[in-house]
């Protein structure tokens, strides 16, 4: 507006025929069009959280400093270090028993040797004396790409909505393991083991449940494990159930792609091994492998999105025991707004499936 006012104040000095004015008076026209467009795009962001920090957006590393308390010791295994706590946005939040908590935390994989941060987001019941016996089914969401998990307590509001869903009596506690599919930052992955490279798809589907198990209460059985996302992570998440049925029981993939992209931002994922590709196709892989005990659920709108075709096709391809179920909008887009009308019913459908112990 500042701008706005200026060229409007400002023009009737800067329409004389000189070169100083013609200069000033495009300069001031660039100026007024960059100041806009990086309005646009900061609220753009901050509507979408697509970027937390600037570092994020220019892809520098961002390594975090580990905070180890020793005293009260309160994660039994290595693998797992919380550097953080904060109260989930429900109310009663800040009383555990009432609200729950999210515990941020640096997960390091044991047989991938990646290390990254993650929320843990632990239900109500969790601090409750009735359920200190239990161990709670787990879920892994992933954000798309690019993404931050942050994206995932505000923008989509996961912990809130879960909170809610148990509240109405339409889904049980489950805890909540939330992070970006993108472990190698800035490369993306697209959750794949990469000969000589980041072993992605190790991390998620082997250290990261294994880790969580070994330092909350929760199952270790694939029936306590389901995994979620939206985008590039919807794509990962069955990808992920559907080569490792044996760890995850329910996958669910909003807004998913069913083919690992490949382009200037995941560099040479395959390195000629058609046989990998083949793999990171998941249409590829339902028509050619035995179909896996598992579940699965897709979304996509019949107007908005460019995965409706694809979407149909993949569940034409599910066959049992593999049942697949869907959510299919009339219109939405590839955004936030879609997948926020999406995440009840998909956390309904993963706590249909999961069981506690």
């Amino acid at each position: 507006m500042v701008f706005f006012a200026a060229t409007v104040w400002l023009w009737p000095r800067l329409s004389r025929s000189s070169v100083s004015a013609v200069s000033g008076g495009v300069g001031l026209l660039l100026v007024t069009q960059v100041s806009l467009f990086v309005t646009v795009a900061l609220l753009a962001n901050n509507s979408f959280l697509f970027y937390g920090s600037w570092s994020d957006l220019f892809g520098r590393k961002q390594d975090l400093g580990v905070v180890t308390d020793h005293a009260a010791a309160t994660l039994a295994s290595k693998n797992i270090v919380r550097v953080g706590v904060q109260r989930p946005e429900v109310p009663g939040g800040s009383r555990p028993e009432v609200g729950g908590r999210i515990d941020k935390v640096v997960v390091a994989g044991k047989r991938s040797e990646i290390e990254s941060s993650a929320y843990v987001y632990l239900p109500p019941e969790y601090f409750q004396p009735a359920f200190a016996r239990r161990a709670f089914p787990a879920v892994v969401v992933l954000t798309g790409c690019p993404g931050v998990a942050e994206n995932l307590l505000k923008g989509l509001a996961y912990p809130r909505t879960a909170h809610e869903r148990v509240k109405a009596g339409r889904a049980q506690p489950m805890i909540l393991v939330m992070l970006r599919p993108t472990v190698a930052p800035p490369r993306d992955t697209e959750c794949v083991d990469i000969k000589g490279g980041p072993q992605t798809e190790t991390y998620l589907a082997e250290d990261l449940p294994q880790a969580v198990a070994e330092s909350y209460r929760v199952g270790k059985r694939a029936r306590n494990w389901g995994i979620i996302g939206n985008s590039t992570g919807g794509y990962c998440a069955l990808r992920i159930g559907l080569h490792h049925p044996d760890r995850f029981i329910a996958s669910a993939g909003l807004s998913a792609y069913y083919e690992a992209a490949e382009d200037p931002t995941t560099g040479d994922l395959f390195q000629g091994d058609q046989d990998a590709r083949n793999r990171a196709d998941l249409m590829r892989t339902l028509g050619s492998l035995p179909q896996p005990d598992a579940s699965f659920l897709v979304t996509t709108s019949r107007h908005g999105e460019g995965n409706y075709k694809a979407t149909r096709q993949f569940i034409a391809k599910v066959k049992a025991p593999a049942p697949a179920s869907s959510v299919v909008l009339d219109g939405g887009g590839h955004n936030f707004n879609t997948w926020r009308r999406e995440i009840p019913s998909a956390l309904d459908w993963l706590s249909s499936r999961l069981s506690e112990n």
